[in-house]
């Protein structure tokens, strides 16, 4: 990244990057939200194809979570329609109660009743009535369930208190299952468990809920979470979706810098575009579909910026941080000709623009030390901000 960062974020700027789906699942038609009056929600527009997962991401504060009540049905939307299945459930003079819904919530910290077993947790969302056997095809249900979220059914007979994080995680994904929902809505529900554990979670959830069918629905601040977790990712801003697409074109080409350096470590640099070619501290790298021309903001991901002693580009580390696996290396790079008289003097502290990079060999990065650098693939670039 740049040593640099925008004053402030720029309204988003809505980038479709998938095809609309035509086999919908969930509609949301211009949706607002206010609370008193704070406007929460700003007129958000959602579709999620039926079967897929997608994860809707952004900073606090963004309007995540209320949308996802939203379509729960915990709240009301001021303006605007959600539909399931092509029939509408708010909006518009119609309202759908949530236990209609047939949408399953699972919460951040699993909402388990703690007076209550594991078997007792999960069977809460069963009815022996409906169930041949009564009792028994109750507790067999269960077990069910258990193994399904990959769990000793001997738990059962536990209390909440007496699970770890991620078993506690996965006993609310089973009782949100037991009711056989068509839609899966997860709020932030691997947050509070350490790293390790958060991604074995994660991939035992995701696992149970694509073999299971279920349209799932995942709200997190973390980035990485939504990328890997997600066959579609929205990225949210002040209450707007900034971005929806796949995961890798949102990583790759995303809408605007804001989005950008919300998705992860982005190297921003000063430009002068030239037809699809953009001179810069890093030499000339091609950018596919250039917003304008002359002066632009260059974005790379560090994973692009390769150290190789073939390199035609050179850096002076300025300093580093160690990792284990790997190494960031923040470099000075030399100002370009083409950009030297063109930039404002504040651009280039101390006479070039920092960036930082990552590498695996933290021995070849001493500060002090020259590398040569070269770029793979392509970069995005964005218009110029104002100075």
């Amino acid at each position: 990244m740049t040593e640099q960062s925008p004053s402030r974020l720029p309204e988003p700027r809505i980038s479709p990057s998938v095809a609309p789906s035509t086999n919908s699942h969930l509609e949301i038609d211009a949706v607002t939200k206010n609370f008193g009056s704070q406007a929460v929600l700003k007129g958000v527009n959602l579709s999620v194809a039926k079967g897929g997962t997608t994860a809707i991401v952004g900073p606090s504060g963004s309007g995540k979570t209320t949308l996802l009540r939203l379509i729960a049905g915990f709240e009301h939307p001021a303006t605007g329609s959600i539909s399931l299945n092509g029939s509408p459930v708010a909006g518009d003079g119609v309202w759908k109660p949530a236990h209609k819904r047939h949408v399953g919530y699972v919460a951040q910290d699993g909402a388990l009743f703690p007076h209550l077993t594991v078997g007792q947790n999960i069977a809460f969302g069963l009815s022996a009535a409906k169930l041949d056997g009564g009792r028994r095809a109750v507790n067999a249900r269960v077990n069910e369930l258990l193994e399904m979220v990959s769990l000793d059914t001997a738990m059962a007979r536990r209390r909440p208190h007496q699970l770890s994080g991620g078993q506690q995680q996965r006993v609310a994904l089973a009782r949100a299952l037991a009711r056989e929902p068509e839609l899966m809505l997860l709020d932030e529900p691997f947050s509070a468990l350490d790293a390790g554990l958060r991604v074995a979670t994660r991939r035992a959830v995701a696992k149970v809920l694509n073999e299971a069918g279920v349209t799932t629905i995942l709200v997190t601040h973390d980035q990485a979470e939504a990328l890997s977790f997600a066959d579609q990712v929205a990225v949210m801003r002040g209450g707007k979706l900034a971005q929806i697409g796949n995961p890798f074109v949102v990583y790759t080409r995303p809408a605007d810098r804001a989005t950008a350096e919300f998705l992860g470590d982005a190297v921003i640099l000063d430009a002068w575009m030239e037809g699809s070619l953009a001179t810069c501290s890093l030499g000339g790298i091609p950018v596919r579909r250039p917003p304008a021309q002359g002066r632009v903001q260059l974005m790379l991901r560090p994973e692009q910026i390769r150290i190789a002693e073939d390199g035609p580009i050179r850096g002076v580390v300025v300093d580093t941080d160690y990792f284990g696996p790997e190494t960031t290396v923040r470099l000075k790079l030399a100002v370009p000709p083409k950009l030297a008289g063109a930039m404002p003097d504040h651009r280039y502290p101390g006479g070039g623009e920092v960036i930082t990079i990552r590498h695996w060999n933290a021995s070849i990065a001493q500060p002090g030390t020259e590398l040569c650098l070269r770029v793979v693939g392509e970069a995005v670039a964005f218009p110029l901000e104002s100075d």
